[in-house]
């Protein structure tokens, strides 16, 4: 589990026309269901033009937050798009022991990434297209992945994103976002090293 910093920064990175940028807003609102005082959400940079690489940050604190800059170290790096690993600025600057949580069908040690961080892996696209999370005819997985996250970090828990989702979504969309991130909750895989922690832990 991440430690209880002051501020938890999360940096996001897709592909525009994936939700980078609502999966940062609606994990802040997550936050705030939680219970921290301090939340914040933004685009980090560049236009959100589909297929293009888009980033964005969420902050949340315990207490109120004054910091608007971009996430330079990161607790948690979220990536949305497999194919943007090839990118060393991806995992730019994570934090030791944080997070670095990717749709992929891979397995953690499977992904060519190198780091002193802990990987967790789900199969989103493939989730979504099960399910029929859709716009515009493309697959969409910001809603997915936030139960990657949950599962990973231990730092939101399901309830309060569920709480977040049905305050950005309407039936009928809301139960299938419900059920995608539920189920990518389920289906996420962590790397061996935090496994062997958890269970030297007894938890």
């Amino acid at each position: 589990m991440i430690k209880q910093l002051n501020i938890i920064e999360v940096r996001w990175h897709g592909r525009g026309g994936q939700g980078t940028v609502t999966a940062a807003s609606i994990l802040a609102e997550a936050a705030f269901f939680q219970g921290y005082q301090g939340v914040i959400s933004m685009p980090a940079f560049g236009a959100e033009r589909r297929g293009a690489p888009v980033s964005a940050s969420t902050r949340f604190s315990n207490q109120p937050i004054r910091v608007y800059s971009q996430i330079e170290t990161p607790d948690a790096i979220v990536v949305l798009d497999e194919t943007l690993l090839k990118y060393p600025k991806v995992t730019e600057g994570l934090k030791a022991n944080g997070w670095f949580i990717v749709n992929s069908p891979l397995k953690p040690e499977e992904l060519t990434i190198n780091g002193n961080f802990n990987v967790a892996t789900a199969n989103c696209t493939s989730i979504c297209r099960e399910l029929g999370v859709m716009s515009a005819g493309l697959i969409v997985v910001n809603t997915a992945i936030l139960g990657s996250f949950a599962k990973a970090t231990e730092l939101i828990t399901m309830t309060s994103i569920q709480k977040a989702l049905r305050k950005r979504f309407a039936d009928p969309s809301l139960d299938v976002n419900i059920k995608a991130a539920i189920k990518t909750y389920d289906e996420t895989i962590l790397n061996a090293r935090h496994i062997g922690k958890r269970e030297r832990n007894g938890s």
